[in-house]
């Protein structure tokens, strides 16, 4: 069953108000050295009297059990029970990272999601995914656990740089091309910036609500929001192993769409025009990632350990037009080395 998620500008009133019920017996405020600085000052006034506040380093390369360690000693130095809450403070590392702690500790420790990024507020506190990563393979260790609730407030997006807010936009994008070509059309020619993120915020997470209540566990129509996953989390998690090359989740997965929507008109399933389309959109919004050709099958030798493979085949979720995917898609590691040489020359 799906958190209840409150949205917009009542998100940290509501926030303030679920922190004080008695039912808690300590609160403990998990954020990243950047949310620390950035967002606490506007949480303060939410955050009940005496609660401990966790910081752990910011960045995709402390998503890691190490820091799970830190999370965990913190806890366990202030002997938090399993009536304590967790409040999950940041973008898409801390909300997975907290999660996955909070389901661990003594067996579960309830939490809570407050998503600072545009990516974390669309996609990542949504659905009950937690998880780490481990021997550089994205969200290699986690669990499925929901939060108690999620508080999305839309002002905090004000925090980001403009780098950020663009990287979140790529699970935006995903969602309209898995399953509503209308938003698609109408945002392409709005283009992507919009004084007020509420409206889109609200639309992806009821879209990625109903398909998570269908499936909550990924084992059927779930891994529709995977679409461009597949080719970006190989494609992110080769560029981790490459000091100053690192990419912004988002950003890979933009590049995923590409190549992936490329797959869907190999297999006769999305038409070079919607292809033309999307690339468009892509190119509109996001930087192309460089890399050379000759990295193309270290990249696409990531994919091997991509959590929807079944017995050694790599699944794939394709568009079969924009707005409808379709999930469960057999591609082979070639076929992701011509995807990214596809996406090289563009």
């Amino acid at each position: 069953m799906n958190a209840p998620v409150t949205i917009g500008s009542a998100a940290l009133a509501e926030l303030a108000a679920y922190l004080r019920r008695p039912a808690f017996s300590q609160v403990f405020v998990l954020v990243d050295a950047n949310t620390a600085r950035l967002c606490l000052p506007a949480l303060e006034a939410q955050l009940p009297p005496g609660h401990h506040i966790i910081e752990i380093p910011a960045g995709e390369e402390f998503k890691t059990l190490a820091t799970c360690g830190l999370v965990w000693d913190a806890l366990t130095q202030r002997q938090a029970d399993r009536h304590a809450l967790l409040v999950n403070v940041g973008g898409g590392v801390v909300t997975d990272l907290g999660g996955f702690c909070g389901a661990l500790y003594k067996r579960g420790l309830a939490f809570v999601q407050v998503p600072t990024t545009l990516l974390a507020q669309v996609d990542a506190s949504v659905g009950g995914k937690t998880g780490v990563d481990y021997q550089g393979f994205k969200n290699h260790l986690g669990v499925f656990q929901e939060p108690l609730a999620v508080f999305i407030a839309p002002v905090l997006l004000n925090t980001l740089d403009p780098r950020q807010l663009k990287a979140g936009y790529a699970e935006v994008l995903k969602h309209w091309l898995i399953a509503d070509a209308d938003a698609f059309e109408r945002q392409r020619r709005l283009g992507w910036l919009t004084d007020d993120w509420t409206p889109i915020i609200q639309e992806s997470v009821a879209l990625k609500q109903r398909v998570v209540a269908s499936d909550p566990l990924e084992s059927g129509p779930r891994k529709l929001l995977n679409f461009g996953h597949t080719v970006g989390h190989a494609l992110e998690s080769y560029l981790l192993t490459q000091p100053g090359r690192e990419v912004l989740h988002g950003e890979a997965v933009a590049a995923g769409l590409v190549c992936e929507s490329w797959l869907s008109v190999q297999r006769g399933l999305l038409s070079p025009e919607e292809l033309d389309r999307i690339e468009t959109f892509v190119f509109l919004v996001f930087d192309k990632i460089q890399f050379v050709l000759l990295e193309t099958e270290a990249i696409a030798d990531f994919a091997r350990q991509d959590k929807k493979n079944a017995a050694g085949v790599i699944n794939c979720t394709l568009l079969q037009g924009i707005g409808h995917g379709v999930y469960d898609q057999p591609v082979t590691e070639a076929d992701i080395v011509a995807a990214l040489r596809y996406y090289h020359k563009l």
